[in-house]
């Protein structure tokens, strides 16, 4: 559902996604403008402007930061970059994630895909399945490495608990770093 509303006399537009999963209110804005209320399927509508109002400083920065990294120039791979590259990212990915596996970690996965996705770096499946976005291939290093640490521990712990990100820190102490960086360099990959 579509819906438009004022903040700090600016006509904002989102859309509202109702979820069988979502246990409560979720926002996000996205590098591309768009503003999405992730809400559980029994949620009152009403309930969700009011929210939002409050939120709103935080809306209205968000669609700032994203509104000026639109006017950079943004790297762009074409139709066929996928195509192009992911052969590459799939060379570059298995190289370094046996390296960093066997140096921390030594865990057992099953399929390593490489997928052209919009909103993702990478994900690891209850399968035990890694899957990386073929962009990784031009993002810093250190970056990459933080991606697929991060999914590496997933292996381990399905979740982002403590534990979790205690399992990152083993092989990346200072992942909170580097985590900003891929908020702000990541999203210029178009």
């Amino acid at each position: 559902m579509k819906k438009q509303i004022n903040l700090h006399n600016r006509v904002v537009n989102y859309s509202i996604r109702r979820s069988k999963r979502a246990k409560r209110m979720r926002l996000a804005v996205y590098c591309d403008g768009n503003f999405i209320v992730t809400v559980p399927q029994t949620f009152p509508t009403n309930s969700i402007d009011r929210y939002v109002i409050a939120k709103s400083q935080w809306v209205i920065s968000k669609l700032n930061f994203f509104e000026g990294l639109n006017k950079k120039q943004k790297l762009t791979f074409g139709d066929n970059g996928y195509e192009k590259y992911k052969e590459k990212a799939l060379e570059m990915i298995i190289k370094r994630l046996t390296a960093l596996n066997k140096t921390h970690y030594q865990f057992k996965f099953n399929k390593l895909t490489i997928r052209n996705q919009k909103t993702r770096w990478g994900s690891c499946s209850k399968k035990r399945n890694l899957n990386f976005n073929y962009k990784i291939l031009f993002l810093h290093p250190k970056i990459r490495d933080y991606i697929m640490i991060h999914e590496l521990c997933h292996l381990k712990e399905f979740n982002h608990s403590k534990k979790y990100w205690s399992l990152v820190e083993k092989a990346l102490p200072n992942f909170k770093n580097v985590q900003e960086e891929l908020k702000v360099h990541g999203i210029l990959l178009g």
